[in-house]
């Protein structure tokens, strides 16, 4: 159960520190290569997620799961490629250039999304 809160808890606070970034969380996730059709949905998805990650199990954790696989997916690309914008990942909290961190980061939260399924 507190694995779930915990990856629930990290969605509501990327999809609400998104939307707090105003326009400026779009311009860096098109930077990153995120698919110019889905960056509006991502933030109300996170949130979504993230709530029903707190309540539901397992479908809204396997959505999250693959969300962040997907996610990871396109900062491994990035990172193989040499490229290093802006995360985006928390809005204007993760401004940072994209590194090995944030691969780390998506790792633990794997983890925890798996650790909330078998939970």
């Amino acid at each position: 159960m507190i694995a779930g809160i915990v990856l629930g808890a990290a969605f509501l606070l990327a999809g609400g520190a998104k939307l707090a970034a105003g326009p400026a969380w779009p311009v860096q996730a098109l930077a990153l290569g995120a698919p110019r059709l889905v960056i509006p949905f991502v933030p109300w998805i996170e949130i979504v997620v993230g709530a029903l990650v707190c309540v539901a199990r397992p479908v809204p954790v396997l959505i999250a799961l693959a969300m962040l696989g997907a996610f990871t997916g396109l900062l491994v690309v990035r990172l193989a490629q040499g490229q290093h914008p802006p995360c985006a990942c928390f809005g204007s909290w993760s401004a940072r250039p994209l590194s090995w961190r944030h691969l780390v980061r998506n790792a633990v939260l794997i983890a925890v999304g798996v650790v909330a399924l078998v939970t």
